[in-house]
C-alpha cells in the first residue's frame, strides 16, 4: 500500500515519476486567471487564522459543508472562525474521492509542513499549527513567493480604477507581476436589472454619455485603452453559451434604450445584443493583441432563497447542458471573415462539450500563433483527476496537446497555487502512461519540452508576457 500523499502521489509509473520530479516539479507558476483581491497583495495582508485564508469566499468548501448537513451559521454565518474550521474538518474527513481532500492536504503539506490528515479529531492540532505559522511566517506576498509564482492576472471590471495594480507595480520590494484582466460582464448583461445603473457608472468613469451602441463602444474603447496602459493583455467573459445572433446597429440601439429604461429584455434581444457586444470587443482584443477567454456552460444562482440571503458566488451554481456548438462556430467564422479572431481560450463547464470545442477550434487555427485557439483547462466542477485527464485526453485526440497553456487557479485563495502541482502530477501520470504503454517514445528531450511547455513556457509565449 502506498503512503498517503507522499512524494509520488498520483504517479504510478517510473515514467510519470521522472516527468514530474525531473521537469514539472521545478517549473514556476503563471496564474493567468484568478479572483484574488489585488488590494490584499498591495497591502501584504496577514491572516489571523486558517479559516480566514481557507474558508473565506470558498464556495467549493461551502457546498460540501452544506452537503454534510452543516448549518449555514457555520458556513457563511456568524459562528466563530474556530467553530467554522471544526465543521470544515468534520466535513473533509468524509470527502474521499473529492479533489478538495487532495487540495486541502497539499496546502497543509506545502505551506504548513503537516503530513497527517485533517479530520474532526485532529482539527485542534491543525488549527494551532497553521495559526502559529500564519501569524509568524506567512503573509499574502510570502505565500505567493514561496509558491514560485512569477505573474498573476486578477479579474477586474472596466470601471475599476486599478489603483492597487498601480501600487504593486511601483513597489520595487515585490517582483511578482500582478496584472489586471478585463471582465466586462456587467456591460454585456443587458437583461439584468442592474444594467442601467452599471451603464451610468461606466458613463461616469469613461467620460462618455452612453445612450446607444456607438457611445457604448466609445466608452468601452476608452477603458480598454486604459487597461492596456496598465499592462492588461487578457480578457474574460462569463457567458451562458457562445452565441451568434447578428443584428443591425439600429436594433442594438433599441435594445440598449430598453435596458436603460429598465424594461424587460426578451431572450432574442439579449442574444442579439450580446452577439454584437462580443463581436465588437473581440475585434478590439485582436487589435490590442489581447487574449480572449470565454467561460460558458454555467447556470447560476439556482437557489433563489439563498441567493436573496447571500448573493452571487456563494455555491448555488450548476452545469448547464444547453450550448449550441453551431453558434460558437458561426461566431468565430464571422470574426475569421475579416481576419479578426484574437488568440482565444474556450472553457465549458459541461465536459460533454470537449469534443465539440476541439473540432471547432481546429477549423480556425492559423500561423499567427501556435495553438492560437485553445481549449481551456478543466474548469470549476471539472478540475479533479478524472476531469483533467478527460480534458487533456480530448485535447490530445483532437488537437495539439504540446501547445496547451496548462493550469490556472480560478481561485480566491492565496493557498490554492498547489492546484498547479495537482494538475502537473495528473498530467505527468497521463503522459507517463502513454510512454510506458509504447504510445510515445521515451525521448526525454521531447518530453521535457512538452512537460515544461504545458507547465509554464507555453503560457508565457501565448500571452506575450515579459518575464
Amino acid at each position: 500500500m502506498k503512503a498517503f500523499m507522499d512524494k509520488d502521489f498520483l504517479l504510478s509509473t517510473e515514467s510519470a515519476r521522472k516527468l514530474f520530479h525531473d521537469y514539472a516539479e521545478k517549473m514556476p507558476v503563471l496564474d493567468y486567471h484568478c479572483h484574488i483581491n489585488p488590494q490584499e497583495i498591495a497591502e501584504d495582508r496577514h491572516f489571523d487564522n486558517i479559516t480566514q485564508v481557507w474558508l473565506g469566499g470558498d464556495h467549493y468548501k461551502w457546498r460540501q459543508m452544506r452537503s454534510n448537513g452543516v448549518e449555514e451559521k457555520y458556513i457563511t454565518g456568524d459562528a466563530t472562525d474556530r467553530e467554522k474550521f471544526q465543521k470544515w474538518a468534520e466535513t473533509l474527513e468524509k470527502l474521499i474521492g473529492n479533489p478538495l481532500y487532495h487540495w486541502s492536504h497539499l496546502e497543509l503539506q506545502r505551506y504548513f509542513g503537516y503530513t497527517g490528515h485533517l479530520c474532526g479529531d485532529t482539527a485542534e492540532e491543525v488549527w494551532n499549527l497553521c495559526n502559529e505559522q500564519l501569524q509568524n511566517k506567512w503573509s499574502v506576498r510570502s505565500l505567493i513567493k514561496a509558491s514560485n509564482v512569477t505573474l498573476i492576472c486578477t479579474t477586474d471590471d472596466p470601471v475599476d480604477s486599478l489603483e492597487w495594480h498601480k501600487k504593486i507595480a511601483e513597489d520595487s520590494s515585490f517582483d511578482v507581476q500582478v496584472l489586471p484582466a478585463w471582465r466586462p460582464d456587467k456591460a454585456n448583461n443587458v437583461e439584468k436589472p442592474e444594467y442601467a445603473s452599471y451603464i451610468a457608472k461606466l458613463s461616469e468613469v469613461s467620460g462618455v454619455s452612453i445612450k446607444d451602441f456607438a457611445s457604448l463602444k466609445d466608452a468601452l474603447l476608452k477603458r480598454l485603452d486604459f487597461f492596456h496602459s496598465m499592462g492588461c493583455r487578457v480578457s474574460d467573459h462569463a457567458l451562458e453559451y457562445v452565441m451568434y445572433a447578428p443584428a443591425s446597429d439600429e436594433e442594438i440601439d433599441a435594445i440598449i434604450a430598453k435596458g436603460l429604461a429598465g424594461k424587460t429584455i426578451t431572450k432574442e434581444e439579449e442574444l442579439k445584443y450580446k452577439t454584437s457586444f462580443m463581436m465588437f470587443v473581440a475585434r478590439q482584443y485582436n487589435r490590442l493583441g489581447w487574449v480572449m477567454q470565454l467561460h460558458y456552460g454555467c447556470k447560476r444562482d439556482n437557489n433563489a432563497y439563498r441567493y436573496q440571503q447571500l448573493g452571487p458566488d456563494t455555491g448555488f451554481d450548476c452545469i448547464n447542458n444547453y450550448a449550441p456548438s453551431a453558434q460558437m462556430a458561426d461566431f468565430l467564422n464571422a470574426l475569421s471573415a475579416t481576419n479578426e479572431i484574437p488568440r482565444t481560450i474556450i472553457y465549458s463547464l459541461n465536459p460533454n462539450d470537449d469534443a465539440a470545442i476541439g473540432t471547432i477550434l481546429g477549423c480556425f487555427q492559423d500561423s499567427a500563433a501556435a495553438g492560437k485557439l485553445q481549449q481551456g483547462s478543466a474548469w470549476w466542477f471539472n478540475d479533479h483527476k478524472q476531469g483533467m485527464t478527460a480534458q487533456m485526453t480530448s485535447l490530445a485526440n483532437l488537437g495539439c496537446l504540446g501547445n496547451f497553456i496548462g493550469m490556472l487557479t480560478d481561485s480566491r485563495s492565496f493557498l490554492s497555487y498547489t492546484r498547479h502541482e495537482y494538475f502537473r502530477r495528473i498530467m505527468c501520470e497521463l503522459l507517463g502512461g502513454w510512454v510506458e504503454n509504447g504510445e510515445y517514445p521515451d525521448d526525454q528531450k521531447a518530453l521535457k519540452k512538452i512537460v515544461e511547455g504545458i507547465c509554464y513556457h507555453n503560457a508565457v509565449r501565448y500571452f506575450g508576457f515579459q518575464l
